[in-house]
């Protein structure tokens, strides 16, 4: 499969993932979602503590954090495989 089928697979289950609300996943899920999304768009996190972090964030990053060493195209398929288990 190329990348444009992974992208626009990835793209399609964005588009699932944004329609599905915060109350209808657990957080666990969430967070890992959240987690393969960033490291699918942006790649491996750059660690900036900032004055506002908080505890929501500290969760976040620490989500994302654990998936920093997979590559983007490894978030992308995981975060298609979480959407589809959830349908």
């Amino acid at each position: 499969m190329n990348n444009k089928d992974l992208d626009t697979r990835f793209l399609e289950a964005v588009e699932i993932a944004s329609n599905m609300t915060q109350a209808s996943l657990p957080q666990d899920v969430q967070l890992r979602l959240y987690a393969f999304y960033k490291q699918a768009t942006y790649g491996t996190l750059s660690y900036n503590h900032s004055e506002s972090y908080d505890l929501r964030n500290a969760f976040k990053t620490n989500a994302w954090i654990q998936v920093s060493h997979i590559s983007i195209e490894e978030a992308k398929e995981q975060y298609i495989e979480i959407i589809n288990s959830l349908l």
